[in-house]
């Protein structure tokens, strides 16, 4: 792979010097100084400046656009509301800046399927959803796969997923006559096409670019030979690429976790821009190479593989199971990924009913740290008790973390009693607070003039709690 120079940290006075420096506030933001700000922390957007779409600004606004543009491109996959974007990345690792978009996980369907497996998969993957710290975690694509090497069959497969699912495409098959079967079936839907390797390139390039799709160029344990790929693509005049490194399992995975890290290293701290694409794995490839190995033992390394891939830099995974308890762990693991480490967790501060409360119901407390809060919600609803909860800001900490470290204090805990109008809610002058903030109970019976009891540690024993002390 070639070596360059790793492009300089942004700071805001490299973009305040290119902007027309108006201060019109048409940003909204107070000043350009201040729109700066926002730009560098990816706040916000260089577009947002309308001075700058004016002529006179052009080679200002390409310079800065040349400046902001990510290490690895932000490729799209798929049309309108549906779309999945992919890539977009400015850093290596994630406590470095923040990851933007999520490893894109797909599901596969291949034309040698019966129809009625084909349904159940597409839907499967289609209404497969959990809730998770206040976020709906869901799949992302379907994966056409050729399995037969036959056109019709394939034409035929596309054909009955396009018209059961919005769900943006992968279209596999390294038969451009066969690919491009299925491709004139959803010939305006951008789905991505899979795959162009060192043999077929060129008419794999020529379907990339008459109907306007992303294409995966695929190297499989020969980056030199994927970058080379990548650049004879571009130069053909594919630009929207994604690289496939090759996914090996056994003796064979630590190269491949290898291959995708040198990779990423090569974009994001070398400045390589032919390796500066979204990254691509199959952990579905473990089931061509099954042998005797009992299906379930192929799923849990087809899990763990994805896994490893999806912190390995890996933008789109295809997975083969359907099973919850091979997709749940992955998506959550993509949702922790992906959260903003210069941001807590946090919901916002308040108060919340659970039930239908009355003015004898008790009140409980807890932090705005978004883990604690859905955790303590959710043994609420389940344990079906009519409460009241009073959610402190600590400032996204938990609450033995925010009590060490004076995030949530007795102060707040008082402050929220009086700003949330509780008191006008219960007769009783009585909060219970968790085990793990029993430290600050007399602080907060001294500064509220409420009568604090102290519950549980974990919030799964408050049903009990209630039976044993407040019933009482």
């Amino acid at each position: 792979m070639s070596q360059k120079t790793a492009k300089k940290e942004l700071s805001p006075i490299d973009i305040y010097k290119l902007l027309p420096k108006t201060n019109c506030k048409e940003c909204n933001q107070e000043n350009c100084m201040a729109f700066a700000t926002k730009v560098v922390a990816r706040e916000t957007s260089i577009d947002l400046c309308k001075p700058l779409q004016k002529p006179e600004h052009t080679k200002n606004s390409n310079l800065l656009h040349e400046m902001l543009k990510p290490p690895v491109k932000e490729v799209t996959i798929g049309i309108g509301d549906k779309a999945c974007k992919v890539g977009g990345k400015l850093v290596m690792y994630r406590h470095e800046f923040t990851y933007f978009n999520p490893t894109a996980i797909a599901i596969d369907v291949t034309d040698e399927m019966t129809e009625a497996e084909i349904v159940s998969r597409v839907k499967s993957a289609e209404t497969f959803s959990y809730e998770y710290i206040g976020n709906t975690l869901k799949l992302d694509l379907i994966a056409v796969r050729s399995t037969s090497c036959d056109a019709d069959k394939f034409k035929n497969c596309v054909k009955k997923v396009s018209e059961i699912t919005v769900m943006p495409l992968i279209l596999c098959a390294l038969n451009a006559t066969v690919l491009e079967a299925g491709l004139m079936m959803i010939p305006k839907a951008r789905p991505l096409l899979y795959a162009a390797t060192l043999t077929n390139w060129k008419e794999m390039a020529e379907l990339s670019i008459m109907y306007n799709c992303p294409l995966v160029a695929s190297a499989p344990n020969d980056l030199n030979g994927l970058v080379s790929l990548a650049k004879t693509l571009q130069a053909y005049g594919v630009q929207d690429l994604i690289l496939d490194p090759g996914t090996f399992f056994g003796d064979d995975l630590a190269d491949t976790l290898n291959n995708f890290t040198m990779l990423r290293r090569a974009a994001t701290k070398a400045g390589d821009e032919l390796t500066g694409f979204p990254l691509l794995g199959l952990p579905l490839a473990i089931w061509s190479n099954k042998g005797d190995l009992a299906d379930d033992l192929v799923r849990w390394r087809e899990a763990y593989v994805a896994g490893m891939l999806i912190t390995r830099f890996t933008d789109i995974v295809i997975l083969h199971s359907t099973e919850g308890w091979v997709q749940l762990p992955n998506v959550i693991l993509r949702q922790n990924i992906y959260t903003d480490p210069r941001k807590p967790v946090a919901v916002a501060a308040g108060l919340k009913e659970f039930g239908t409360p009355d003015e004898n119901s008790p009140i409980f407390f807890t932090s705005n740290f978004a883990l604690t809060y859905y955790t303590v919600a959710a043994d609420l609803e389940s344990s079906k008790i009519n409460a009241y909860l009073l959610i402190v800001d600590a400032e996204g900490s938990a609450i033995d973390s925010g009590v060490a470290g004076r995030k949530l204090t007795a102060e707040k805990v008082a402050d929220a009693i009086k700003a949330t109008g509780i008191e006008n809610k219960v007769k009783h002058r009585k909060i219970i607070i968790p085990g793990k903030a029993s430290r600050i109970s007399g602080e907060i019976e001294e500064l509220s003039g409420w009568k604090v009891l102290v519950g549980p540690r974990d919030s799964s024993e408050i049903a009990k709690y209630l039976i044993d002390k407040w019933q009482q």
